[in-house]
């Protein structure tokens, strides 16, 4: 089991150049074994996990760079096990469900890759190579959508790529520098981030290092006013890149965050509290607003999940271990649901070639079994009490509740808005009559779309009706993160806000 972190990474990628010499008419089912047997080592991983221990498992190391203490360190804990659990599923039932017939083979080689890169961000503990893998991811994203995308693939690839990787350098900067300061108070150098944890940083350097890595991570959520490039990429992107971008990038921020930002910076994250705060409620009211009014049913869930990545930033941003747990469970949750979406869109555009919502119409009385699937997914993005989607936006929002009543009550009003859009789209794609006769045509979900997608409401439901099987072995790391904040914090009042937020003990 020593070594099961670094086969989670490269087996993907040892697949994919294997797959070259696939030929490509069996290249589905070789996509599907493969990612099944990547979902397999990831439960493996969750079976050998000790749920007791904070610490972080599995931790393996070996030098790359010793002069400058970049080396091969990789580990997880609680937050980054459920992730890993996440991408390897995700990324299989989209494999399963590919609707995708052009260059078939030279897309399931690029997921693989993909899956290889998001891996190897979420176990990193060296910064260097997290950056390098955290760069890496738009190498793959930025092909699927150049490549396989719509009209118009191209403006939409170099926008992403533009936007991310710009962020991306300013995080770079901040990292080194970072690495430099612990050059000079230690001796020696190192990006190791349990190294890393050992120094105290003054209040000033801390402010700025936090800015830098901001701007890496919020471009990413993407957090308002860096949203922008976020619904085009949907839009132009085919149904398998949109649920990658949907289910697993986007968590590779607000991960970020809580992994670093907090830890690290523990005054300076208090501090910005309010501004970060007031940046997720803008993102949650604002899109839920646009996303109301749009047509492009792609570009409606785009928007929806802006707007619920505002309430993951307000549950991080709580710093307490009901926010941050509701956050990671909500990073989860919606992972599954707007990934669940965006294959039920597929659906519909791959029968139709349309994702406008005035081109249906009626379809519930040709398709009752998709039109049941649709419901109960769109039940657990409105948050629907018993789906996987109540429970992260209720923890976020409780853990926030101690900071801001008023804001909360403000932040809380993502669920009457994504109702109000959410139902409206269903009821004009599924009720009514069937008076285009394209949609008469149109054949109910069965095979490989039902299984993808049953699998998704499956998961949804048992999730929402028992989410301890993850918020109990996640809460030991977080309260583990709340500790590193309060014994790093420089500042009194930080110290005791903190205190006023959490019961902050010892943990093992």
């Amino acid at each position: 089991m020593e070594n099961i972190l670094s086969m989670l990474i490269f087996f993907p990628a040892v697949a994919a150049t294997v797959g070259f010499m696939i030929h490509k008419d069996s290249m589905r089912q070789f996509g599907v074994v493969v990612t099944i047997v990547e979902f397999v080592l990831a439960l493996l991983l969750w079976y050998h996990f000790d749920t007791n221990v904070a610490q972080m498992q599995f931790v393996q190391t070996f030098p790359l760079i010793s002069s400058y203490g970049i080396n091969y360190v990789v580990g997880i804990d609680g937050v980054s096990l459920f992730l890993i659990i996440m991408i390897t599923f995700m990324t299989m039932i989209s494999v399963i469900g590919l609707t995708e017939k052009r260059a078939v083979k030279n897309l399931i080689i690029t997921i693989l890759y993909l899956e290889m890169t998001m891996v190897g961000v979420f176990v990193s503990l060296d910064l260097i190579m997290f950056y390098i893998f955290w760069e890496l991811t738009l190498i793959p994203m930025f092909y699927i959508i150049g490549f396989w995308g719509a009209e118009r693939r191209f403006h939409a690839a170099i926008k992403f790529f533009l936007y991310t990787f710009i962020g991306s350098l300013i995080m770079l900067i901040g990292m080194l520098y970072f690495g430099y300061i612990y050059h000079e108070t230690t001796g020696v150098w190192s990006f190791n981030l349990l190294d890393w944890y050992s120094v105290v940083l003054p209040f000033d350097v801390q402010l700025w290092l936090f800015i830098a890595f901001f701007f890496g991570f919020a471009v990413k959520v993407p957090m308002f006013p860096f949203h922008t490039w976020l619904p085009l990429a949907h839009s132009q992107a085919p149904t398998i890149g949109s649920i990658v971008l949907a289910a697993v990038l986007l968590k590779m921020e607000t991960y970020g965050f809580i992994r670093f930002s907090l830890p690290l910076f523990p005054d300076a994250s208090v501090y910005f509290m309010p501004f970060m705060a007031t940046l997720g409620i803008i993102a949650i009211i604002y899109t839920a607003m646009v996303a109301y009014a749009q047509e492009d049913m792609k570009q409606m869930i785009a928007y929806s999940s802006i707007s619920h990545m505002g309430v993951i930033i307000l549950g991080v941003f709580a710093l307490n271990a009901e926010g941050i747990s509701g956050a990671v469970f909500l990073m989860i949750g919606h992972g599954v649901v707007s990934g669940a979406l965006f294959m039920s869109v597929g659906v519909l555009y791959d029968r139709r070639k349309t994702k406008m919502i005035k081109e249906f119409g009626g379809l519930a009385k040709n398709m009752p079994m998709f039109a049941l699937v649709y419901a109960v997914v769109l039940m657990a993005s409105i948050g629907l009490p018993l789906t996987i989607g109540f429970v992260g936006e209720f923890l976020s929002l409780l853990g926030f509740f101690k900071v801001s009543p008023i804001l909360t009550f403000v932040a809380s009003l993502t669920i009457v808005l994504s109702a109000v859009y959410m139902l409206s789209m269903y009821k004009r794609t599924f009720f009514g009559e069937l008076i285009k006769k394209e949609n008469k045509d149109m054949k109910d979900i069965h095979g490989r779309e039902l299984l993808a997608l049953g699998s998704l409401v499956f998961l949804i439901i048992s999730l929402g009706v028992y989410p301890k099987v993850i918020l109990e072995p996640l809460d030991i790391s977080v309260q583990k993160v709340i500790k590193i904040m309060d014994v790093k914090s420089v500042e009194e009042s930080t110290k005791e806000r903190l205190r006023s937020l959490n019961s902050i003990g010892e943990v093992k």
